[in-house]
């Protein structure tokens, strides 16, 4: 099968909008924007976002995009304002690193608003639907 972000999901996402399809979605997304593959030479994962980066100005917008998408999906589990703002100010502070020309790649590689994101979403998941948790090993 592989070992990129879709073999994990088996090649296909589920279409539900139970918690443990969106906690499924939510991850498999992070991981191909944060962690699709890594850096020889210096060991560091990047994944779509990051290479978004290197497209002036419309990579940020297409990286803020995916960004809303994993908010829209916590607004669909029931989050809370407050998550789902910290959520949006994430997005928001990628989005605007990512204009900075030249120089704007770099944040990618220290602040991954999507990792961040996903941190919050599985923060209630794990609180509001236990059994959606998943032990990895």
């Amino acid at each position: 099968m592989g070992t990129g972000p879709f073999a994990k999901a088996g090649n296909r996402l589920p279409i539900g909008s139970d918690a443990a399809s969106v906690r499924q979605r939510v991850e498999v997304l992070e991981q191909a924007l944060e962690r699709m593959f890594v850096i020889p030479g210096i060991n560091r994962p990047v994944g779509i976002d990051t290479l978004l980066g290197l497209l002036p100005v419309g990579g940020s917008f297409i990286g803020a995009a995916f960004g809303g998408y994993m908010i829209w999906e916590a607004r669909n589990l029931g989050m809370g304002k407050g998550a789902m703002a910290r959520m949006a100010g994430n997005v928001g502070l990628d989005w605007l690193f990512g204009l900075i020309p030249g120089i704007g790649i770099i944040p990618d590689f220290f602040f991954r608003s999507n990792t961040r994101n996903l941190r919050i979403i599985r923060k209630h998941l794990d609180k509001h639907h236990p059994s959606t948790v998943v032990v990895e090993g």
